[in-house]
Order: structure tokens, then C-alpha cells, then sequence
């Protein structure tokens, strides 16, 4: 499935044993005597409500105070609507949470492990209320984190990230303040396209988004990831080989023609020069792309444009976006 996390950092690594005797010592610990991820633990008989999800009906709290979150969308959810998690996931080991988010919302969350590779010991010893992630990175410890708290699952991350946010804000207890942060991004994308000339200049405008990555070809991001459907959302126009569906176009450096486009954003994964991004950008075929020409071509933080999956991430990238189209040379 579509995902804005290198392939590598998703790699599942089989715990399926230990999630099972996790999950079994929780439930023979206590917690009402309900099927898997019915709120077992939580007091669920008294102010509850049921979220539909890609895994079944799921009974929450109203009001989760202690919410555990396993991708970095669930996490782009609970800031915006105003609750800090207790815990999260991280892309890497000892990596930082979104970096892009408000630094003191963030300074006492525990982290809980690797995304798609949780520690549901970590987990469990938080106490959590809610459990907050996808189908897509944790089927296989469903049944376990079920057992620990009410989970709800979205089916997938990316270009889905608003139906995501609808879920998380229904187990979130947060619905009404979910309609206020819908509508004030409307009205932002409203007046960045019309910062780009309006809707008709927008569309005539080709804009494209590489990704170097450490280990792995270079990305040219389609329509169906979260940049994609940002890109959307401006009306911008896209360039033909990239105004697909899909995740990415995969090229070599030899293959950086492919790139062109009248505005290029680009970001690297990793170490530039193991991800090609140094002998690329010093390369000819990069310095006679149209963007690169023009000088609107514009290296963007990869934390904010990959991870960000949310309504405050899509924020700072239009603001981004509007900054670069201002300070393009016209």
C-alpha cells in the first residue's frame, strides 16, 4: 500500500509470540469479559461511544486521556485536536518524534517502539485508554493491543489522510473541533491558490516532488501520497509522467530528465551522498531541468513533507509551498 515511509523502515519483524502471551496475560489479568478491542479494561460500560472501523466496531471512552498512537498521522490527529499522547511510535530507533510539531506538546511522550514494529510491553506499562493506528502497519498485533486497550485501525496511511483524521477524531471524542480544523484548512488552500495566481494560473503550473533516498532509487511522487494529494488540493497543475495514480516513479540518477517540471520541490531520506541527491544536484541532466533553470527548484525538510500526514503537516507544506512559489524568480 501507499506509504510515505522508505520500504526499508517498514519491514515488519515477526513478534507474533510475544504478542499472543502478551495478549493472553492481559486478559487473564482482568477487564470485562468482551471480544478483542470492545474496550476490555477501560471501564467501557459508562460514557462510551462505538467507531465504525476497517476492523470491526470498536467501544471507547468519550474522553481518552491516555492515548498511545503507532504512526505518524495518529500523532498529526491527537496534537491538532489538542491532546498530547502518552506515547508514540518513532520512523528509527532513538529517532526524534515529528519534528515539525510544537516541541513542548511532545517533550513527555514515551516512546513505544519502531513503526509497524511496536513494543507492546511499552505499551501496556503506559496504561492507555486508546490505541491509535492502521491496518495497513500493525494487523498482526491487533488481537494483542486490542487486549491491552480499545484499538482503532484505519486501513492505510497517505492519501487517505483525512479520512484518518475523521476516525481519529470519533475516538477521539473530538468531532466538533475536527470541523473547525477541516474548515480553516479549506480556507488556507483557498488562499494559497489564489497567492498562485488563482485557480486557472495554479493549473497551468507544473509542479513535481522528488525524494532521494538512501538505499533506493529516487521518487517521483504521484497522485495517490500525501503530497499528491496536496498538490491536488492547490489545483496545480502536474507533469504528464507524474499526473498518475499510484505512489512513485522510480529513476536512476541517468534518468533525472524525468524530474522536469516548473516547480520542483525535493528532500532527501538519509545521508545525501548515499542517496544521490549530491551527485544529482551537481549533475548536468539536474542543472537543465526547466525548475532548476528558473531557479524554482526548492529543497524542502523530508520530516515535514513525508511524515507530516495530517492537517497540521498539510498546513506548514502550503505554507511552504506559497513561500517558494513568492520567492520563485518570474
Amino acid at each position: 500500500m501507499p506509504t510515505t515511509v522508505p520500504t526499508a523502515l517498514t519491514r515488519r519483524i515477526s513478534v507474533a509470540a510475544a504478542a499472543t502471551a502478551l495478549a493472553v496475560t492481559l486478559t487473564s489479568c482482568g477487564g470485562d469479559e468482551e471480544p478483542a478491542g470492545k474496550g476490555q479494561g477501560t471501564n467501557a460500560g459508562a460514557g462510551t461511544h462505538t467507531v465504525e472501523t476497517v476492523m470491526g466496531d470498536v467501544r471507547v471512552k468519550d474522553a481518552p486521556s491516555r492515548v498511545v498512537v503507532l504512526d505518524t498521522d495518529a500523532l498529526d490527529s491527537a496534537v491538532t485536536l489538542g491532546i498530547t499522547p502518552v506515547g508514540a511510535t518513532t520512523v528509527v530507533d532513538r529517532a526524534p518524534f515529528s519534528t515539525y510539531l510544537p516541541a513542548d506538546r511532545l517533550k513527555d511522550v514515551k516512546s513505544v517502539g519502531l513503526i509497524a514494529q511496536p513494543n507492546l510491553e511499552a505499551i501496556n506499562a503506559l496504561k492507555p485508554d486508546l490505541i491509535l493506528s492502521s491496518k495497513v502497519r500493525d494487523e498482526k498485533n491487533y488481537k494483542a493491543l486490542s487486549a491491552i486497550a480499545p484499538t482503532v485501525f484505519s486501513d492505510t496511511t497517505g492519501p487517505s489522510w483525512r479520512q484518518n483524521f475523521e476516525l481519529h477524531a470519533d475516538a477521539l471524542g473530538r468531532k466538533n473541533e475536527a470541523k473547525k480544523v477541516v474548515s480553516e484548512y479549506e480556507a488556507h488552500v483557498k488562499r494559497v491558490t489564489e497567492a498562485l495566481g488563482g485557480a486557472a494560473e495554479a493549473r497551468r503550473l507544473k509542479v513535481g516532488f522528488v525524494r532521494f533516498i538512501e538505499g533506493a532509487d529516487t521518487r517521483l511522487y504521484l497522485n495517490d501520497t500525501f503530497v499528491g494529494s496536496l498538490f491536488k488540493d492547490l489545483q496545480v497543475g502536474r507533469p504528464a509522467n507524474q499526473d498518475k495514480d499510484g505512489f512513485s516513479l522510480d529513476i536512476s540518477p541517468e534518468q533525472t530528465d524525468q524530474a522536469d517540471a516548473d516547480v520542483i520541490f525535493y528532500s532527501v531520506y538519509g545521508d545525501a551522498k548515499k542517496a544521490k541527491e549530491t551527485e544529482t544536484t551537481a549533475g548536468p541532466l539536474w542543472k537543465n531541468l526547466d525548475a532548476v533553470k528558473k531557479k524554482s527548484a526548492f529543497k524542502v525538510d523530508d520530516n515535514l513533507w513525508m511524515l507530516g500526514i495530517g492537517y497540521t503537516g498539510a498546513g506548514q507544506v502550503l505554507d511552504a509551498v506559497e513561500r517558494s512559489y513568492r520567492s520563485a524568480d518570474r
